[in-house]
């Protein structure tokens, strides 16, 4: 499973905003500048962001976005579903509950269990790291963008 920008960048900029937020809303124009991102594909991605309740924004001169519940509270996993969809290595092994898609050899297939370990380990991966650790990681990290 390869990850788009989209995933990867709404990661940086909800980390941006999580390390950023406590003096207020964190404009997308600054976590822009501090991740050497796009301001106009940040917006693309905060809107999903806040329609599934991870981002709340703030209108006005001083406005911006604040996260919409704790860092602790908020896994990559969640971000990750909100922009990509379905944490899915292979159709038949989505986590959707939705229709499933099936191959042309989805009857029988021996394969399908280690697609649905593959699927599995990954969805405890990503849901086992929250903001907070990220935010905590980004402390240590010297590499990491600092805010202005």
């Amino acid at each position: 499973m390869k990850l788009s920008t989209k995933g990867r960048y709404g990661v940086m900029a909800m980390v941006d905003v999580a390390m950023n937020s406590d003096v207020g809303p964190v404009s997308l124009k600054a976590v822009a500048e501090r991740q050497g991102l796009s301001e106009s594909y940040l917006e693309q991605l905060a809107g999903p962001l806040r329609k599934a309740g991870l981002l709340n924004s703030v209108r006005g001169a001083q406005g911006g976005y604040t996260l919409a519940r704790e860092a602790g509270a908020i896994t990559v996993g969640d971000i990750i579903r909100v922009l990509e969809g379905p944490i899915a290595p292979v159709d038949c092994a989505s986590e959707d509950e939705g229709p499933v898609q099936h191959c042309a050899h989805s009857q029988g297939c021996v394969a399908k269990s280690v697609w649905v370990k593959l699927r599995d380990s990954i969805v405890r991966a990503l849901d086992s790291v929250s903001l907070a650790d990220l935010c905590e990681e980004a402390k240590h990290d010297d590499g990491y963008p600092l805010p202005l």
